[in-house]
């Protein structure tokens, strides 16, 4: 598993979260319920994405947004719109006002849409402490053009959305996600861009099978004479290269890595012990577990296990 792939995996689109609307002038949709991650492209015409702490951004055809919450965002026919802002959240209602026309999962192809805006937006939970290091590494708002990668999955979305068939929202959900990478890989390669760390060591021969290795076997045992001697370099070599390029030393990265999916872990499987948490991520011993875990999250795994819990009820 790669870094990037780990990062995403508790990043889905299901259900009700995904949202197609046709829009004729003059518009409002505030999108309410402060999603971690939410995804709007627009199939055609264009409108204006107004963060609830930020400036706004135009949003032409086939471009996509993608918005960071908790902060809530509206999207507009025009600043300074006349439109009464209609709330729109996980559960969006039809509208009747506005001539908006919204439906979950599916287009109303009614009506003279030759001045209209379609809207497709995909508004994604955000599972775990796996994620939310993706989540950091983003921008409240960042946009990717059109000719890219993703416009592939533009025309099966746009194919989708017209019609009403069985299977449909696994099918737009699983494009949504699609969509999703290829956005996200697309402005971290931008020109001039400067992604996170983890994303451009990737690439490195070294440091990239060394990150690879990290994230497909977080338990088993390494030093970093193992992780040299399978990355086919010296110690010295490795430890160096991987430093400079990811920001911190091999085993510093893997105790991180290690605490994060720990914590996810002791959240997930709330019958199992510390002791049970703490093997299934490369500790023998608990109480040396506890230790880095505390070092690294502040709190000891027990602790932590209470705080989430309290936090879902």
């Amino acid at each position: 598993m790669d870094v990037f792939g780990d990062l995403i995996r508790g990043v889905r689109a299901h259900g009700s979260l995904f949202g197609s609307s046709t829009l004729s002038p003059p518009w409002a949709l505030h999108f309410v319920d402060g999603a971690p991650l939410t995804l709007c492209t627009v199939l055609a015409g264009a409108g204006w994405i107004v963060p609830e702490h930020g400036s706004p951004e135009l949003l032409r055809a086939r471009e996509t947004i993608v918005v960071r919450g908790p902060a809530t965002f509206t999207f507009v026919d025009e600043i300074g719109t006349r439109a009464e802002p209609i709330a729109c959240g996980e559960h969006c209602a039809t509208p009747d006002q506005g001539g908006t026309r919204h439906r979950l999962g599916w287009h109303d192809s009614g009506g003279d849409d030759r001045d209209a805006t379609t809207l497709i937006v995909g508004a994604y939970p955000v599972r775990g402490e796996i994620s939310r290091r993706l989540l950091d590494a983003l921008p409240v708002v960042l946009r990717v053009g059109a000719g890219g990668t993703a416009d592939a999955v533009l025309d099966h979305v746009a194919a989708e959305v017209a019609v009403d068939a069985p299977g449909q929202q696994i099918v737009l959900d699983r494009l949504l996600d699609w969509m999703l990478v290829c956005t996200l890989r697309e402005w971290f390669e931008r020109p001039g861009g400067e992604p996170p760390a983890w994303w451009s060591a990737q690439r490195d021969p070294v440091v990239g099978d060394a990150l690879r290795l990290l994230h497909a076997e977080p338990a088993a045992p390494w030093t970093v004479a193992a992780l040299a001697e399978r990355t086919g370099v010296s110690r010295s070599t490795l430890a160096k290269r991987f430093t400079d390029l990811v920001g911190q030393p091999p085993l510093t990265y893997l105790t991180h890595w290690r605490m994060t999916l720990a914590a996810d872990l002791l959240v997930e499987q709330d019958a199992a012990t510390v002791a049970h948490i703490a093997r299934s991520v490369g500790y023998a011993d608990p109480f040396g577990f506890s230790a880095a875990f505390k070092r690294v999250r502040g709190v000891n795994p027990s602790e932590f296990r209470r705080a989430r819990s309290t936090e879902r009820i």
